[in-house]
């Protein structure tokens, strides 16, 4: 489903935060109305339209959307070194940031945008008589999966936040204290479970990339997982093993061939088109050397990739993987200049000029390209990530053996030597799936490395401290990381200027 809005109305579309106008083209902004618009089957979907928009980011910029939100995301974890002289994300990947740091101010922004408009669909939707009840129920069910999608990140990124579950006009009523974590997760729940209930299996290629009944499950058996619910997590995975499979070729789920393929359980949607709105991103620029052309804003942690160099095939080589993810001195490393038509460069052609011996290569394919920019989807939950997550509940409930089999079906993927069975005790997986596994499969991928990382700091089996790990490998400005400060985001200065019931994160 490409994100593309004509003739919509909203009244207004944020919590705490003003929205762009950009998803929107009104045909006749003096006679069209709150009460008007949502009339119809096509405002139905306008409305839910909108709301999967948000995933673009509030102000739907792809320079928000990457150098505010996903560095806000991804610059704190381990699997990632921002440049240096670069200013995005800098203070937060040194975590010297303040409460006045923009990037997290737009990651609040872009999930309250996605809220606000989640509301106003499932209020307003079910008011369309002309639809039938079906159709209303699938509509307003999407709506949860994205409310609760948003929830998630804000709960994860910033812990204590506002839950508005109606769609105010009155600013002031929008002026509410933080709800305890436990009443978010458990919001979270409920929407999923409402969700997975109405949503259906798939759609019709015109709807292809809209929240299915997998996609739902997939987030609920996630949101388990992070509270720790091994048995409840592990049988909402089990839901859904077997539904999914995974690309033959692992850089696929990059390149913009596979978009809402077999593997894609949730992406977020680009389409390349710039005829209404700027429908890019700039993934396959933003990480490439200088040499190739591109911004190097962040490169592959000298750690993640040592680890990657573990990733071994049987004849004793590197796996599909590590060429996939990272650019780096082997002969067998390429990358894909920006040319037209485009070329692979050989590692060796480009070595004296680059500044790092190793780039991200994951995004930078030239499929789907409209300058320097591309138009290939971003995956926010693949089945990969679904095995490993089984594998790691499955693991914690004490099937350890059926667990490195889940883990197989990923490093099988990828030619990887697969990992003996018995070779391995319940301690010693759950190290190899969150400090190999998870990070060489899904390194720099939307929202995972951090958020497993605070998981693991935030919980009671086998608690793993930030800190601890961030030095242990390496991290810059490992240093200056205070546990009980930067596992959160600060709320936003501007939100707390704006709503005095809100309380700052702790030694913000």
């Amino acid at each position: 489903m490409k994100l593309k809005i004509t003739g919509l109305f909203f009244s207004a579309v944020l919590l705490f935060s003003g929205c762009s106008d950009k998803y929107l083209d009104l045909q006749d902004k003096q006679n069209l109305t709150e009460n008007t618009f949502w009339t119809t089957r096509q405002h139905a979907l306008q409305g839910i339209t909108a709301t999967y928009a948000a995933l673009q980011a509030h102000d739907g910029d792809k320079w928000t959307f990457f150098e505010q939100v996903y560095t806000t995301l991804a610059f704190k974890a381990d699997d990632i070194d921002n440049n240096k002289n670069e200013p995005y994300g800098k203070n937060l990947a040194a975590f010297v940031n303040s409460a006045d740091e923009s990037g997290p101010w737009n990651l609040w922004a872009t999930c309250y945008a996605g809220i606000g408009r989640a509301n106003q669909v499932i209020e307003k939707v079910p008011g369309i008589t002309v639809m039938t009840e079906t159709e209303r129920g699938q509509i307003v069910a999407e709506a949860k999966f994205l409310r609760a999608y948003n929830y998630f990140v804000l709960v994860n990124g910033f812990e204590n936040v506002p839950l508005v579950l109606k769609f105010e006009k009155d600013l002031t009523k929008l002026q509410v204290p933080q709800a305890p974590p436990v009443e978010v997760w458990a919001q979270i729940e409920k929407d999923l479970t409402e969700a997975e209930g109405l949503l259906p299996e798939s759609y019709s290629s015109e709807y292809k990339g809209r929240a299915t009944k997998g996609a739902a499950k997939a987030l609920l058996a996630k949101t388990y997982l992070y509270q720790e619910k091994w048995a409840q997590a592990e049988a909402k995975f089990r839901e859904i093993y077997g539904k999914y499979s995974l690309n033959a070729n692992y850089v696929d789920n990059f390149n913009g061939t596979k978009e809402n393929g077999p593997e894609s359980v949730f992406e977020i949607q680009f389409s390349g088109d710039r005829s209404v709105s700027d429908e890019r991103h700039p993934f396959n620029f933003e990480g490439r050397p200088y040499a190739l052309d591109g911004w190097e804003i962040f490169y592959p942690s000298d750690w993640v990739v040592t680890e990657m160099k573990k990733d071994k095939t049987s004849d004793g080589g590197y796996s599909d993987r590590v060429y996939g993810n990272i650019f780096f001195d082997d002969p067998k490393s390429t990358m894909w200049d920006l040319n037209t038509p485009a070329n692979q460069i050989p590692y060796a052609d480009v070595a004296s000029s680059l500044s790092r011996p190793a780039y991200y290569n994951k995004y930078a394919y030239p499929n789907d390209r409209s300058g320097a920019y591309v138009g290939y989807n971003i995956s926010l939950i693949r089945y990969a990530d679904v095995l490993l997550m089984l594998a790691e509940a499955a693991n914690e409930n004490g099937k350890t053996d059926e667990a490195i089999g889940f883990v197989n079906e990923v490093r099988v993927r990828s030619h990887a030597t697969a990992l003996a069975t018995g070779s391995l005790s319940k301690d010693q997986l759950r190290q190899q799936i969150r400090n190999h596994e998870r990070p060489v499969e899904l390194a720099m991928e939307f929202g995972i490395r951090w958020f497993d990382l605070v998981r693991w700091g935030r919980g009671n089996t086998a608690k793993q401290p930030v800190k601890t790990l961030l030095q242990d490998h390496a991290k810059p400005f490992a240093g200056n990381y205070v546990e009980e400060k930067h596992i959160r985001y600060p709320i936003p200065l501007k939100e707390i200027n704006t709503n005095p019931l809100l309380k700052q994160n702790n030694l913000y």
